[in-house]
């Protein structure tokens, strides 16, 4: 394994410190000369640096240094060589989101976790669901809904009563967020290789803003979200610290 290593942190002074520490001890390059990129944060940390990063295609090794570290490895500073060169290394496919805004603009962007839609004011949110330029659902009133990745399915997904999703289950889960009609319906899982469209109902009325991971688009016409696994990128993670089993522990955790 390669010495050519990049670090980066978050602006916390611990984070900060520990990069200073780390690259006095190992050397460090530039991320475009690097080999390996060490991130030392938490995941929304992780999140922005895989981002920032899908062009140079580096793989990632995450040091958890921040409040929450799901896609982190644990932090402590020795043997870091060691550990790269045993690191099990774990692709993840972003989903593509596509936003038709009212105005007639289109934004697009990129999400790891998730695409979530949600209501901006007091006004419930009416959403029509299309798979594959087929309506499954005419009209979901809800707070809103997202369409999540297995990596991102123990985030949001979870916490809105959606599915844990195995690493390999090669499907995404769709979850609504406080639907109110239909009464019984709780989202849906999904091919990974399905085109869903959203069309928000009355948008001027309901105004609806969906956000990729951290981009956000407002009052929005309609939402196309599909998995681009030609843009997946390597995270790296210690062996007995695989993502797949943590995100499977998740299923039996109390």
């Amino acid at each position: 394994m390669s010495t050519r290593i990049a670090f980066l942190a978050n602006p916390t002074a611990e984070a900060q410190q520990a990069r200073a520490a780390l690259a006095a001890r190992y050397g460090e390059v530039a991320p475009d000369a690097a080999e390996t990129i060490v991130a030392l944060g938490g995941d929304g940390f992780m999140l922005r640096t895989l981002h920032a990063g899908l062009d140079r295609r580096v793989p990632v090794f995450g040091m958890k240094l921040g409040k929450v570290g799901f896609l982190m490895n644990h932090y402590h500073a020795e043997d870091l060589p060691q550990r790269l060169a045993r690191a099990h290394a774990t692709a993840l496919a972003p989903l593509h989101m596509r936003a038709e805004t009212q105005g007639g603009a289109v934004e697009e962007a990129l999400a790891f976790n998730e695409v979530s839609l949600l209501r901006q004011t007091n006004q419930a949110a009416h959403l029509r669901i299309l798979l594959d330029g087929r309506i499954k659902l005419d009209e979901l009133i809800c707070d809103g809904m997202l369409v999540a990745t297995p990596a991102g399915s123990t985030a949001y997904n979870f916490s809105a009563h959606g599915p844990i999703l195995p690493l390999d289950a090669n499907v995404l889960a769709l979850t609504p967020i406080s639907p109110f009609r239909p009464r019984r319906w709780r989202g849906a899982l999904l091919p990974a290789d399905a085109r869903v469209r959203v069309e928000a109902i009355e948008p001027e009325l309901r105004p609806v803003s969906v956000t990729a991971d951290f981009h956000e688009v407002r009052r929005i016409r309609a939402v196309e979200v599909h998995s681009r696994p030609d843009r997946a990128v390597t995270l790296l993670f210690d062996p007995e610290h695989k993502l797949a089993e943590r995100i499977l522990d998740e299923q039996f955790a109390p």
